[in-house]
């Protein structure tokens, strides 16, 4: 496909198959287009590796993390599950919320939690509200201790960010999703993948194998959850897509 910005007849063309199609260059749908190329180029360029959250480097798309906080505000989860620590911004981040909401805590797994890091984390002011466990996210003896730490009458979001592999992030779907409380959300990452196999960092293999095809056969065996982007809490726009890392990431247990 090729892009063609045009700012003096503002317009945008695209060429592909051998078609041509002009796009009015500020519609929303130049937007919608534009916003997707600049995702891959982005991601390529390590965008996300360019942010903190109160000390901690994050990894993550400034605006999923801003839609996220939307929901969680919504939700007011008892406890935050998520699997995936890496430098540990994300827990930082969601404690941050559940300390200014007055409720909550967050539990972080991963296979393999670098000294350093954990060093970091349990040294942070915040650590208070946040446990680590050190483990494969989907051994039995880690999803039940995870499951030891969760009360029956909480109210529980599962975040998975860790091994983005359909296989693995299916594994995790089947082992969390009925931690999930109704009303409640998994949030599956980086179901982006699925666009980056032609990018100069990205593999050919990710095409078929991404987080968001774990989705789409999660959901075939469990009609209780659905796909469903929140709400906008406020839009003067006539935006309605997330620009986002996340595409299909939000599944609501009914």
């Amino acid at each position: 496909m090729k892009l063609t910005i045009d700012t003096d007849a503002k317009m945008l063309i695209l060429e592909e198959d051998g078609k041509c199609r002009k796009v009015e260059l500020y519609s929303r749908e130049a937007f919608e287009i534009i916003s997707h190329q600049w995702l891959k180029v982005g991601w390529n360029q390590k965008y996300t590796y360019t942010f903190t959250w109160m000390g901690r480097p994050i990894i993550q798309l400034p605006d999923d993390m801003f839609r996220i906080q939307e929901v969680i505000y919504q939700v007011k989860p008892d406890v935050i599950i998520e699997t995936g620590v890496a430098h540990g911004g994300s827990l930082i981040y969601y404690a941050t919320l559940c300390k200014t909401l007055e409720k909550g805590r967050v539990i972080g797994i991963d296979i393999e939690i670098r000294p350093h890091n954990r060093e970091a984390i349990e040294s942070h002011q915040l650590f208070p509200l946040i446990t680590l466990i050190e483990g494969d996210s989907v051994s039995p003896s880690v999803v039940d201790q995870v499951k030891s730490m969760v009360k029956i009458d909480e109210t529980v979001m599962v975040i998975l960010d860790s091994c983005h592999t359909r296989e693995h992030v299916l594994k995790e779907l089947e082992a969390y999703h009925d931690l999930v409380t109704q009303g409640s959300y998994i949030v599956v990452n980086d179901g982006f993948m699925k666009y980056l196999y032609d990018v100069p960092r990205g593999k050919v293999e990710w095409k078929e194998d991404n987080p968001a095809e774990a989705v789409r056969e999660f959901l075939e065996r469990h009609p209780e959850f659905e796909v469903e982007q929140p709400e906008w809490l406020f839009n003067e726009s006539e935006l309605i897509e997330n620009v986002t890392h996340w595409p299909d990431a939000y599944l609501r247990r009914k």
